[in-house]
């Protein structure tokens, strides 16, 4: 008896969304500022090629975005969250309890993660990962021993680098981008410095020594920046020292006013990042909640849309704005037309 009721309860859910829903005419979407200029772009040109409005595309951070994503089903939740990194277990169980089962995956290319400065600001030209945890760390190894970070210019610990104050612009702790730039910078230099050896040598467990090696210190050298890409762009316009970490595309279209350095002796191109050479780059995704598709008017063809060959391939507008084409993308035609969810 009690499986009929919780049947006809599921039912009853599904109906009144389905209804709420389908009071709604135009898909949503929230999440990454990097994904945010090509969700935009497909966006616009959908409502120009099809007989459906244009989608509402608002930024906010991967993790904002999924969060929203995961509040639940029904027209006052939206359709679509963009992400500059793969979705959580944990994101994925919120997800669940609250009632957003059935996700579809959708990666649609790869971007790089690029540190540039004023074009006309001191010479950044060539970074390591390791000068990014010396300007940034709230520790660092000197003279062989783990001490409080005495740097307060980018030549103090590197000589190759200008004689100018540390200011640097990185995205805060609810973008993607932070995670990857935590992960392949950060943590990447915090072992070549030896840091995360003293750590541990020193009696911290590994894992408290990993959290370790990605924070960052507090003293206003740092700066987090929960906007988009066009906040970091107005703090380094009004900071002649100032670097920040952007998205590829977001630099490609900005080249009048910034100038990019290499990271481990690799400039940041297109190329680079589809080879794997350049070493800090990353997929795209955007998720679907399955439960609105066939209910919100024009989702699925939205999703089909964004990974069309035209739109998503080499030759396509997202490409031309800066977005690293996925050799996959067939596959990812296949699973949005299949409707295919997460397992």
């Amino acid at each position: 008896m009690s499986s009929v009721k919780l049947t006809a309860s599921a039912l009853a859910i599904a109906a009144v969304s389905a209804t709420a829903a389908a009071a709604r005419d135009n898909v949503q979407i929230a999440g990454s500022s990097t994904v945010l200029p090509y969700a935009s772009i497909v966006a616009e040109a959908f409502g120009e090629n099809f007989d459906f409005p244009t989608p509402v595309v608002e930024s906010g951070g991967s993790s904002a975005g999924l969060k929203r994503f995961c509040e639940g089903v029904g027209e006052n939740t939206i359709d679509i969250a963009n992400a500059s990194r793969k979705i959580k277990d944990k994101e994925i169980k919120a997800c669940a309890e609250a009632g957003v089962t059935d996700i579809i995956e959708v990666r649609i290319g790869y971007d790089g993660i690029v540190f540039a400065s004023q074009i006309d600001g001191p010479a950044f030209a060539a970074f390591e990962p390791a000068d990014w945890y010396n300007a940034l760390a709230p520790k660092v190894v000197k003279d062989g021993a783990l001490v409080d970070n005495p740097y307060t210019k980018w030549s103090d610990f590197n000589a190759d680098l200008p004689d100018a104050e540390i200011a640097a612009f990185i995205p805060g702790t609810k973008h993607g981008t932070r995670e990857v730039f935590e992960e392949k910078v950060l943590a990447a230099g915090c072992e070549a410095t030896g840091a995360l050896e003293a750590m541990v040598a020193a009696g911290m467990s590994e894992d408290d020594a990993e959290d370790a090696c990605i924070a960052v210190r507090t003293d206003g050298r740092s700066v987090d920046i929960d906007g988009d890409y066009t906040e970091t762009l107005a703090r380094i316009d009004a900071n002649r020292n100032g670097v920040g970490v952007f998205g590829l595309a977001f630099y490609e279209n900005n080249t009048d006013k910034l100038k990019v350095a290499t990271m481990s002796g690799v400039a940041p191109s297109t190329e680079t990042i589809a080879s794997g050479e350049y070493p800090v780059s990353r997929p795209l995704y955007f998720y679907i909640k399955k439960a609105h598709i066939g209910v919100i008017p024009g989702l699925k063809e939205y999703a089909e849309f964004f990974v069309a060959d035209e739109i998503a391939g080499p030759d396509g507008p997202l490409a031309a704005y800066g977005l690293v084409s996925d050799p996959e993308l067939a596959e990812t035609q296949a699973a949005v037309a299949d409707e295919k969810t997460m397992n």
